[in-house]
């Protein structure tokens, strides 16, 4: 499928790590998206916001009511941090579903980088905050006595699992959705049953638009959760 693949913009075949891509390309679009809606769309601050401004300030109350209520009041100083993860996958999510657009989201490559940034900015933030202390995430001190080591390895290999099962949602997700919109697209092309592939592909993309906002709220919440675990990590 040609909106998987990653392309240079400026001719070639060749793909470095300095290559302008698609993907590049779109990742930038979703920045500028954020900036715009975030920075521009706030800068007059009315009082009678308009839509820009009202859909950044619902965005604002809506994350920092999540940090509030899953982390506490010593998690909001993180909530930049957050907010900013939540409004950049939110914005890729939705920009891949523009026609002919390039969904990055759907990328392994992308995913894995923002749940790598999550676990290795929990696990230090863990450590610096309480040492050792950290290690209780892993003693399940509610459990009985034989079974603590039991229980400590299959909390020590769900704790590493995070990123893994962190990222492949997203990207599975966007990734299995798209794909099915492009089969019913070439059921499009038959013509006695064009008329249901058409309905079909409608309900799907309706379908997609919940998919990408869902998403990017499961990958934020999670990010909550494992940032709680960091801040309080006795069981």
């Amino acid at each position: 499928m040609d909106q998987f693949i990653v392309k240079p913009l400026f001719g070639g075949d060749t793909i470095a790590w300095y290559t302008l891509t698609n993907v590049t390309l779109w990742l930038a679009l979703a920045v500028l998206a954020v900036v715009a809606l975030l920075v521009l769309g706030t800068s007059k601050r009315a009082i009678v916001p308009g839509r820009s401004q009202s859909i950044a300030e619902l965005a604002y109350g809506f994350i920092y009511k999540m940090v509030e209520d899953i982390c506490g009041k010593e998690g909001l100083k993180y909530f930049p941090y957050i907010m900013t993860l939540f409004m950049f996958i939110v914005s890729a999510n939705f920009l891949g579903l523009i026609p002919t657009a390039f969904t990055t989201t759907s990328h392994f490559a992308v995913t894995v980088v923002l749940a790598l940034a999550v676990f290795l900015t929990v696990t230090i933030l863990g450590f610096v905050k309480n040492g050792t202390a950290f290690l209780g995430l892993f003693w399940v001190s509610s459990a009985p006595l034989a079974l603590r080591p039991i229980l400590a390895v299959i909390e020590l290999i769900s704790y590493f699992v995070r990123p893994v099962s962190h990222s492949i949602r997203l990207a599975g997700n966007l990734m299995a959705g798209h794909a099915v919109i492009k089969v019913f697209a070439g059921f499009a092309a038959v013509a006695v049953i064009s008329p249901v592939s058409v309905l079909a592909i409608t309900a799907m993309f309706g379908l997609e638009v919940l998919v990408s906002f869902i998403q990017a709220y499961v990958f934020t919440i999670l990010t909550c959760v494992y940032l709680k675990d960091a801040l309080h990590p006795s069981h």
